[in-house]
């Protein structure tokens, strides 16, 4: 979902570049541990929106070092203003495209890659644009290590089914499935931390589709 343009945002993000990679060049992989100061295990979020998901991730694991990979100016701008707020040093904003990832991240460099709510593209000719299309689930591979995942939520059954198809033809491993994560185990739904979107989704009464898929040796 495209969010309303606010100038405050972009004049942010322009502020910061220390927190904030605008268009990289992606021939030239980012030198993280760099930027980090650290050379911690790295998490990225795929499409971060207004950041409730990263950031609280960040928060609640200083040792750890995220990533959000976002394209709207707007929404980087929001989440470097909780950043900022919340001195989240173990957290950078990637202003770019989700295709490039695997030349923005070296090979085997990221433990975790979250595809939360992404856009599902119902539209056939529209499929290698999804997030879970094969050309997307290669690339993953490449910049994931060989114990790291993926964890993919959504509201949408149609995106679900596909997911779950296209990995399984990719010679994925599930982890963990559920086609209504909020009913879950008390100990699983404890430890799920809402998106915005999902917390708007699940107040409507609709299931929330999620799981954990890895790639096999």
């Amino acid at each position: 979902m495209r969010l309303r343009n606010k100038p405050w945002a972009v004049k942010l993000v322009n502020e910061h570049p220390e927190s904030v990679l605008q268009n990289p060049d992606p021939d030239k992989k980012i030198d993280w541990a760099a930027r980090f100061g650290n050379d911690n295990p790295i998490e990225i979020e795929v499409g971060s929106g207004k950041g409730h998901f990263i950031t609280t991730l960040a928060e609640n694991n200083p040792d750890k070092n995220y990533v959000a990979l976002e394209l709207q100016t707007t929404a980087a701008g929001i989440i470097l203003k909780t950043k900022l707020e919340k001195g989240l040093d173990n957290l950078q904003i990637l202003r770019g495209d989700a295709a490039d990832i695997n030349c923005f991240f070296p090979e085997n460099s990221t433990n975790v890659i979250y595809l939360n709510f992404s856009d599902p593209w119902p539209k056939t000719r529209h499929e290698k644009r999804r997030l879970t299309y094969k050309s997307f689930l290669a690339k993953y591979q490449q910049v994931l290590t060989n114990d790291g995942h993926i964890e993919f939520k959504t509201d949408n059954s149609g995106l679900f089914a596909y997911s779950v198809q296209s990995m399984n033809n990719f010679g994925m491993h599930f982890d963990f499935v559920s086609v209504d994560l909020h009913h879950e185990k008390p100990e699983i739904v404890e430890k799920n931390i809402e998106t915005e979107y999902e917390h708007k989704f699940a107040a409507k009464g609709n299931p929330i589709y999620a799981l954990h898929a890895s790639f096999e040796a």
